[in-house]
């Protein structure tokens, strides 16, 4: 059998992986340790024998020294059966700032005469946000994508969007400055010429994160890519270096939809399984 070799690098990995001619890994070498694993047991002798001659051939060779792990021995961890309670895939787009009750209606009604911004305003905003920017994820099921809402994350935040399709996954981030100009930069925001805002560097960290989860139960590399979008913003300027992070308006997310080569169908519901099930993210 003819495996493919390709090398991956992310989130601190250096890997060869051996693969079908269809796509489908079958195994996959550590470049820094030399360590195989197979991942499917029919194909045993050709992913050693074709890793091993990458391997040598690298520039800094590497020989393995310890014996391929079994497919069993690398399997991913097993979710329990999903149920209603545990099914994200039924949460509203800011479901999680649906719950906050938030001030009474005289303290609101005192607060805008005094002109006294309080802590209900941003979540109205930030709900608002999500809302929107999740009614335009939902238009992209017709083009083979699938889109969670609101997963929450062990330390009480919450991943605001999660779409999922043929292009890769996409870890959405929302922000809803109304009527404000923003500059987006490698590392920070500036609304309105404001103080820098970490934007940026949390939405790498966040896509780092859910990667993490995906990769775990999935038992196979799932790239996620950090997005921001922005809503109701009169101006967006991006700096022309700032390649890390999409960053779209919120009618602009549609320019995902065509996107694909980067999961195959399969992969796709493989990995929307796991992402909708709360038990994956209860220690992310």
């Amino acid at each position: 059998m003819e495996l493919k070799v390709t090398r991956w690098k992310r989130y601190g990995h250096d890997r060869l992986y051996a693969n079908l001619p269809d796509g489908t890994a079958v195994g996959w070498a550590d470049v820094e340790t030399g360590d195989i694993t197979v991942l499917v047991a029919e194909y045993r002798d050709d992913v050693i024998a074709v890793l091993t001659d990458h391997l040598r051939n690298i520039p800094e060779p590497v020989v393995p020294q310890k014996t391929p792990k079994s497919p069993e021995a690398e399997a991913p961890p097993l979710l329990p059966p999903l149920t209603a309670a545990d099914d994200l895939s039924a949460n509203r787009p800011g479901e999680s700032l649906l719950d906050k009750s938030g001030p009474g209606l005289i303290k609101r009604a005192v607060s805008q005469l005094l002109r006294r911004p309080v802590e209900w305003d941003s979540w109205r905003k930030g709900l608002e946000g999500e809302q929107r920017v999740g009614a335009e994820l939902n238009r992209l099921a017709r083009h083979g994508w699938r889109v969670l809402h609101s997963i929450p994350l062990a330390d009480e935040v919450d991943v605001d969007h999660l779409l999922i399709g043929p292009g890769g996954v996409f870890s959405i981030n929302t922000k809803h400055h109304h009527k404000r100009a923003v500059w987006v930069g490698d590392d920070s925001v500036k609304v309105d010429h404001g103080k820098p805002a970490p934007y940026a560097r949390k939405s790498r960290a966040e896509a780092r994160r859910v990667a993490g989860v995906l990769e775990r139960y999935c038992g196979f590399p799932v790239p996620v890519e950090p997005v921001l979008v922005f809503v109701g913003v009169t101006d967006l300027k991006v700096v022309a270096t700032q390649l890390s992070v999409r960053v779209y308006r919120e009618r602009e997310v549609a320019a995902l939809a065509p996107l694909s080569g980067v999961l195959t169908v399969e992969r796709v519901e493989q990995v929307y399984s796991v992402a909708r099930h709360r038990r994956a993210w209860s220690k992310a």
